[in-house]
């Protein structure tokens, strides 16, 4: 059977496509360009030109294929049911949706769509860290509103939830709040990105208003910006507490920052000169 992977080449979408074929499925993943995607995937993936934000667009993709992963991005809400619908239509019979941060119109529509289905629901990505590398570089700071606690989730994890949702029984109608195996403050992880480069990194308070701003300058809406770092403001109950589902779904502890930090402190180093 065939898997289709949206965002295939994304901070979670990559750990789903390398997580399946682990586990000997045939993977087709769905990228906007299939030339620059071919070095960043696996040989063994078939790769297919489109994006989820045009389902209409998706018949050729979506032929053979028993199940499907979304993850929903900007500009999905208004197109994200018409996916479900044609996916459903082409013969997906089991889909895993990982959320946009609330019950949308797409999360919405896969659990109506009347096949088996997951919703991911993670709390904060620990690859949100890659935003600080250019500060890091070459201040060796970072600029944060706000120093609250948050029960980030690593995205291999993520990917992993994924793919035991879409292979294994037992996992259809359910909505799998996701966290990492402890709560972290961006002044405690930052304490162990400074102990893996080994150098000193500083947090720099800055206004909610300019974090908002800093967003807004990278192309995000006011709309969203506002809510990103409202988020941070008031973080609910669900993003600071630690909850066990990693392991209980794949059967080995969440992985912790320190071994994100680990695997990606090369790109968090001074220029050299």
């Amino acid at each position: 059977m065939t898997t289709l992977v949206t965002g295939a080449t994304g901070n979670t979408g990559r750990h789903v496509v390398a997580e399946l074929l682990r586990r000997g499925e045939h993977v087709r993943a769905l990228t906007r360009n299939p030339a620059a995607a071919a070095g960043r995937l696996p040989a063994e993936v078939e790769l297919v030109a489109g994006t989820h934000t045009a389902p209409e667009e998706l018949d050729a993709a979506l032929k053979g294929v028993s199940r499907l992963h979304i993850t929903v991005t900007a500009g999905l809400a208004e197109v994200g049911p018409e996916l479900v619908r044609r996916a459903v239509g082409a013969g997906v019979r089991r889909i895993t949706v990982v959320w946009g941060g609330w019950v949308g119109p797409v999360e919405q529509a896969v659990a109506e769509s009347g096949v088996e289905w997951t919703r991911l629901e993670p709390q904060e990505f620990m690859s949100n860290t890659l935003t600080w590398i250019e500060s890091v570089r070459t201040e060796g700071i970072v600029r944060e509103p706000y120093d609250f606690p948050s029960a980030l989730v690593h995205e291999a994890d993520i990917g992993e939830v994924a793919a035991v949702s879409l292979l294994d029984d037992g996992h259809a109608g359910r909505a799998y709040n996701l966290t990492g195996p402890e709560s972290l403050t961006p002044s405690e992880r930052i304490a162990l990105l400074s102990q893996a480069i080994g150098r000193e990194v500083a947090l720099v308070p800055i206004t909610h208003e300019q974090a908002v701003d800093r967003l807004m300058a990278t192309g995000v809406s006011r709309a969203d910006a506002d809510y990103v770092v409202g988020w941070y403001a008031t973080p609910s109950e669900d993003a600071t507490t630690v909850v066990d589902t990693v392991e209980r779904v794949t059967g080995h502890p969440a992985r912790t920052f320190a071994q994100w930090v680990a695997a990606h402190a090369e790109r968090f180093q001074a220029p050299a000169g």
